[in-house]
């Protein structure tokens, strides 16, 4: 798990490094924009991006939603900053903290991650054969010449049917293209 300090002065992201590196946090990425969070982000299995209100090029909650969905966000700001914080799944800490208060939230995330991710790329998504692949490919092709959609469309639209028929998404496309 990847842990991502990301603070607009870059001597307290340092800061809190040192402080987690104490504390047996190892992991640790520093920087002072979300173009460097992001892109730490999208190379790492997931985490936790520690972060201020705001960075050298963005507001945190901007930065949130650019973040892959395996990351966890534990916005550290005053109390009146997170008064403003309306997004209920941004882990809120005041400063100023303690150090135990930090390390306790920080490990109460982990653990949070670990039973919601872990499990997840354990179990993994489910392969196609190549020959499921061709027969969404061959009705994705179907619907974009014969209803003019685009490929993103037609694939949405096998998936809408799919989830409202409760059938698999080959199963859906095998029926759209008996209906040729």
């Amino acid at each position: 798990m990847r842990i991502v300090a990301a603070f607009l002065k870059i001597d307290d992201a340092k800061k809190i490094k040192n402080v987690l590196n104490q504390n047996g946090y190892d992991d640790i990425l520093v920087c002072n924009s979300a173009y460097q969070v992001i892109a730490a982000a999208n190379e790492s299995d997931g985490g936790i991006v520690l972060c201020g209100y705001r960075l050298t090029d963005m507001h945190y909650s901007e930065l949130y939603g650019y973040l892959p969905r395996d990351f966890r966000m534990l916005l550290i700001a005053s109390a009146p900053k997170l008064d403003e914080c309306s997004q209920g799944d941004i882990m809120c800490l005041s400063i100023p903290f303690k150090t135990h208060e930090l390390i306790d939230t920080l490990e109460l995330m982990r653990i949070e991650w670990d039973r919601t991710f872990k499990r997840l790329k354990k179990a993994g998504p489910k392969r196609r054969s190549s020959r499921e692949q061709t027969v969404i490919d061959n009705a994705k092709e179907l619907l974009m010449e014969r209803n003019h959609l685009s490929e993103e469309q037609a694939h949405r639209y096998i998936q809408k049917l799919s989830m409202d028929s409760g059938n698999s998404l080959v199963e859906t496309a095998r029926m759209i293209l008996a209906f040729e």
